[in-house]
């Protein structure tokens, strides 16, 4: 029964790893070009959230088409809503303070996050918008006598859509312009500028590419737990970005390390020591890598970039 317990915990937690690695890697994209910490991605999280939620009940009172052709419209729409959020904070207001000194973007996005989480509170309200769950979808992987292990296709189909994501994110990053250009401005934007690469292009396309992945988080979420709200993208917002840190915030497989950890983090805590302190715990470790492993596990220390340049 311990055995299987296990299990069944461990399955939870790559589920919830999908969108804690798909939310990191918003962070951790536009870091990497800007070296700035965006906090609205966690708003426009709990946007992809509401929207799935508002788009499921609009379309189940319709009864547009089966539950297969609903979520990928639904995906659509958060993701697309996602992206376009992101080109047009990026257009208004991130270009203009991307050069300047100070803290002046990190204010911005935290009055970005403001602006975001109260007018979708003054626009739907300030209750929770649930999906209707479908136990019909569960399936027992494992019993024995007093315990099983349940999973649902729903599950099954978040962990492997995002897999398909992070490989296509790859490949988008390695093996096209786009990702070329990427690397070159998160290299050094200054000499990408004077081979000919339009750096606030690649920065805009970046944003879109950072919103479609936290619309995308959204989707996951309220998917799986069946729940949101207007405050639901700060906290979790904070837990990404613990996660990109923790993995090493501007690496790409550091995002996809620090969201699994993080998850397995905290569906542990909460399976055997219970839920009330499983947040401490989270930012917990947050304080420890800061403290002993500021760059995050697979991050780069930036005395080794100056050695190496020495």
């Amino acid at each position: 029964m311990e055995t299987l317990y296990f299990a069944q915990q461990l399955i939870n937690a790559l589920a919830l790893a999908s969108v804690y690695a798909l939310l990191a890697l918003s962070f951790t994209l536009v870091y990497g070009i800007t070296s700035k910490i965006n906090f609205a991605f966690g708003e426009l999280f709990m946007v992809g959230a509401m929207l799935t939620a508002l788009w499921s009940l609009f379309l189940a009172t319709y009864g547009v088409g089966g539950w297969p052709v609903t979520l990928t419209l639904i995906l659509g729409v958060s993701v697309v809503t996602g992206a376009v959020h992101g080109w047009t904070t990026e257009r208004l207001v991130f270009r203009r303070l991307r050069v300047t000194r100070g803290h002046a973007p990190l204010i911005a996005a935290i009055a970005l996050s403001i602006i975001y989480q109260e007018g979708t509170r003054l626009l739907q309200g300030a209750g929770d918008r649930w999906l209707r769950p479908d136990f019909t979808l569960s399936f027992s992987l494992a019993e024995t006598a007093g315990f099983d292990v349940v999973a649902n296709w729903k599950q099954i189909a978040i962990i492997a859509v995002t897999l398909m994501s992070l490989l296509g994110l790859g490949w988008l990053l390695t093996r096209t312009r786009f990702g070329l250009l990427y690397r070159a401005c998160a290299d050094d934007k200054f000499s990408a500028a004077l081979m000919g690469a339009n750096v606030d292009r690649v920065v805009a396309h970046t944003f879109v590419l950072g919103g479609a992945l936290a619309g995308f988080a959204g989707f996951v979420l309220i998917e799986y737990y069946g729940v949101a709200n207007f405050f639901m993208g700060f906290l979790t917002g904070f837990k990404a970005l613990t996660a990109a840190i923790v993995g090493g915030i501007g690496s790409i497989r550091g995002a996809v390390l620090g969201g699994v950890l993080i998850a397995l983090l905290e569906t542990f805590w909460s399976g055997y020591l219970g839920g009330t302190y499983r947040e401490v715990a989270v930012f917990s470790v947050l304080a420890l890598v800061l403290a002993f492993r500021p760059s995050g596990l697979l991050g780069r220390d930036p005395d080794v970039f100056y050695q190496d340049a020495r």
